[in-house]
């Protein structure tokens, strides 16, 4: 009759386990690797561009944007938040400073009415109602027909330098949201810049 030592089909069993739990873990973290990102809270630039028409140059630009929970809480209980669009045109020149001859700010911002379950994006005067948030946050992510530059303030010879971010102005909070945003991600959204070459 053949004996099978019993220790030894414990250390095959282990070992198998092992495996096993080894390559769900690698499976886990491939998984995070792949929609991490896509899912990720904050702001990134997609693409923007500059285009000249007869009356001056205009912007359009698309960010994807992505609230955590904790500012969806926030907005839902009616604190509004301010989104500000920076943008700028610069010349590189090899003997100075570089010339900046555009250089904007474009504030918006969203707000919520509890009593009519309606949320607002305001830039200036200009306003859009919605009734879901993320419609809303849609609209936000989507820069369309800016206005940045007149027909003649860019010479035709050469090319220029754009730059573009998106990023919530942690200073208009109320004090309370303020301290918070010092310690927590979920109020420091701010995209990277995205760089691009414009000719005129």
């Amino acid at each position: 009759m053949t004996t099978t030592d019993s220790s030894s089909l414990c250390s095959k069993s282990a070992s198998a386990q092992w495996r096993v739990a080894l390559g769900a873990l690698l499976f886990a973290w491939c998984a995070l690797l792949v929609a991490g990102p896509a899912n990720a809270d904050g702001i990134n630039p997609v693409f923007a561009k500059v285009e000249s028409g007869p009356d001056g140059y205009h912007l359009d630009a698309e960010f994807d944007i992505h609230f955590s929970p904790g500012l969806e809480e926030a907005v839902n209980r009616g604190v509004a938040l301010y989104f500000v669009v920076e943008f700028e045109l610069s010349k590189p020149r090899w003997y100075w400073f570089d010339e900046k001859p555009v250089q904007l700010t474009q504030t918006y911002k969203i707000t919520y009415t509890p009593l009519l379950r309606q949320y607002r994006l305001s830039a200036g005067s200009a306003y859009q109602n919605f009734t879901r948030l993320e419609d809303i946050v849609s609209a936000l992510a989507r820069v369309r027909g800016w206005p940045v530059a007149d027909p003649g303030a860019l010479r035709k010879q050469g090319e220029y330098q754009a730059a573009i971010r998106m990023r919530l102005d942690t200073t208009q909070l109320p004090k309370p949201f303020q301290l918070n945003a010092v310690a927590s991600r979920d109020w420091n959204l701010a995209s990277d810049w995205y760089r691009w070459i414009v000719h005129p």
